[in-house]
C-alpha cells in the first residue's frame, strides 16, 4: 500500500499502550498513530487476527502520562524484531464518546510541533 492509498495520516508518536487479551495483557510503545490503527513494539507475540481491546496513553517530555483511552480492535499483523515484535493494529468501529476522545488524542498528535507523518513503509521494504 503508498501513502497516497493510505486512509489515515499516520502521526510518529511513542504513546505507551497495553492490549487487552483474554487471559493476559502486554505492555508496549507505538512507533506510529493514526485514525485506523498503530504499529507497535511488544516483548511477546499477538496471534494474528485476534480481537482485543487496547489502551493508549500519551507519554509527555516529563514521563507523565494522560488517561488511557481504550479502543476495541484486531491484530493485522506481528513480526519478530530484534529481541521482541512489531505488531500492526486495526481499530475497530469506534462509537460516541470513544470516537471523540480519539479524535482530541489526534488532534494533540497534529498540534505537536515535533510530529510528522510517518513514512508509509510495506512490510516488505522494512524486514527485506
Amino acid at each position: 500500500m503508498t501513502r497516497q492509498e493510505r486512509q489515515h495520516r499516520r502521526y510518529a508518536h511513542e504513546a505507551a499502550i497495553t492490549l487487552m487479551i483474554p487471559g493476559n495483557e502486554i505492555s508496549g510503545r507505538t512507533r506510529d498513530v493514526s485514525r485506523g490503527g498503530l504499529c507497535a513494539t511488544l516483548s511477546e507475540y499477538v496471534a494474528v487476527g485476534a480481537d482485543i481491546e487496547v489502551d493508549i496513553q500519551l507519554v509527555f517530555e516529563d514521563q507523565r502520562q494522560s488517561e488511557a483511552l481504550r479502543v476495541p480492535a484486531r491484530i493485522v499483523w506481528c513480526t519478530s524484531v530484534d529481541d521482541g515484535y512489531q505488531v500492526g493494529v486495526r481499530f475497530l468501529p469506534l462509537t460516541g464518546e470513544t470516537a471523540e476522545y480519539m479524535t482530541m488524542f489526534l488532534r494533540y498528535l497534529a498540534e505537536d510541533g515535533e510530529i510528522e507523518e510517518a513514512a508509509a513503509v510495506s512490510v516488505d521494504d522494512r524486514f527485506g
